[in-house]
């Protein structure tokens, strides 16, 4: 079976996979970094541009609606590019654009800002992906593209934990200028560890766009557009949660900020050898795990120990990612990098519906913890997608 993920006109191995996976990981470290650790320096920027904490969840959205159209349009606008060299334009707006969320001076700009920060996210999670799987045997992809993301997992144990600890010390900005500088040893590293490639022949824009009339794609971007949602819900609030429900000091924001990345990197070293094995069936898995993990959060969230326990097993569902970023790569076709740009596109879905549903709960009345309730209900609509899928697998396999 010809792999659809390796670009003819690219190398079949690497000198140094393990080095090439680590260079695009530290992509993953940064872009991680800046995703939850926005979220967790929420009550600490949202005085600082002069609005309140509801209106400050209006930056993390337009990050994500930035990933959400970012990903196919660069995508479909680098196919024609070779992987190497899209993976260090990309990193290198990211860059960019961090560093200018940093200097924000208004909340206008700050929107404009984080917008355009989100741009490069999807199109270099899926490029990356791609690369990392390219360099391994066919059945051992999940694991490849786990170790792509697990720099995202390790953003959420070290670099969230940190830009919180630099956001309570010496200021917000800060968290930005440290994923700037994130970025920047990124572009060093890609440009000095990932294999020389060219682009793969009869790649074009409109090729890419074919994954568009997919409909097995479209339900697996359901899946992760509706299930993530949950922990994006519960994330994005815990850090006021545990301030206003919990009770504790602002200090211990942190060490539970860095349990729930425990959790994430847990996951994706445990989950994608199962996926490897048994794709679907680890997807409902970790969906079945995430709603009842969800649906006990209010419940921990008044003592600080089973709160971390909880948002461990939250963490844990995390490893959905390349889960189904490999069934992208299975049912694609020839649309390889739209497709697997468009998976964060999903999640990024997912991470802009969360809070907002999120938001309308504790708006109405409901308290920090109903985020919880909310959560479970999303994962239960992504598991309910995930069927809606395998009837669909069983229908063609009849056909």
């Amino acid at each position: 079976m010809h792999d659809l993920t390796r670009s003819p006109d690219a190398p079949a191995a690497a000198r140094h996979p393990a080095l090439v996976h680590f260079a695009l990981a530290m992509g993953g470290f940064a872009i991680g970094t800046t995703e939850f650790a926005t979220m967790s320096l929420l009550p600490y920027f949202a005085p600082g541009l002069g609005i309140d904490e509801p209106t400050a969840g209006h930056v993390i959205s337009a990050y994500a609606l930035g990933v959400v159209v970012g990903a196919p349009l660069l995508a479909v606008l680098g196919a024609k590019l070779s992987r190497r060299v899209l993976l260090i334009l990309l990193m290198a707006s990211f860059a960019l654009f961090n560093g200018l969320s940093a200097l924000a001076p208004s909340y206008p700009l700050m929107l404009l800002f984080r917008f355009l920060s989100g741009l490069p996210h999807g199109a270099y999670f899926g490029i990356a992906s791609l690369v990392a799987a390219s360099l391994v045997p066919t059945d051992q992809r999940s694991q490849a593209v786990g170790r792509v993301l697990l720099g995202l997992t390790v953003a959420t144990v070290i670099g969230v934990p940190l830009a919180n600890w630099m956001g309570q010390a010496i200021g917000w900005r800060w968290g930005f200028a440290l994923v700037a500088v994130l970025a920047l040893l990124t572009v060093v590293l890609v440009w000095c560890l990932a294999p020389q490639d060219k682009p793969a022949r009869g790649t074009s824009p409109l090729r890419e766009l074919g994954a568009l009339g997919n409909g097995r794609v479209w339900l697996t971007l359901g899946i992760g557009a509706i299930g993530f949602g949950g922990m994006f819900c519960v994330y994005t609030y815990v850090a006021s949660t545990l301030l206003e429900v919990t009770k504790v000091s602002p200090g211990m924001i942190p060490v539970a900020l860095g349990v729930f990345g425990l959790g994430m990197t847990a996951g994706n070293i445990i989950a994608p050898r199962y996926a490897d094995r048994a794709l679907m069936p680890t997807a409902a898995a970790l969906l079945v795990g995430s709603a009842v993990a969800l649906a006990l959060y209010p419940l921990a969230a008044g003592t600080f120990w089973l709160l971390c326990l909880d948002v461990f097993a939250i963490g844990f569902g995390g490893a959905l990612g390349p889960v189904l970023q490999t069934r992208l790569m299975d049912v694609a076709g020839d649309a390889q990098a739209l497709a697997a740009a468009l998976n964060h596109s999903a999640f990024n879905t997912a991470n802009a519906l969360g809070p907002w549903l999120g938001g309308l709960a504790i708006a109405a009345g409901w308290g920090w913890a109903s985020t919880g309730y909310v959560g479970a209900a999303l994962a239960l609509g992504g598991l309910a997608i995930l069927g809606l899928t395998v009837l669909d697998e069983r229908r063609r396999a009849r056909a």
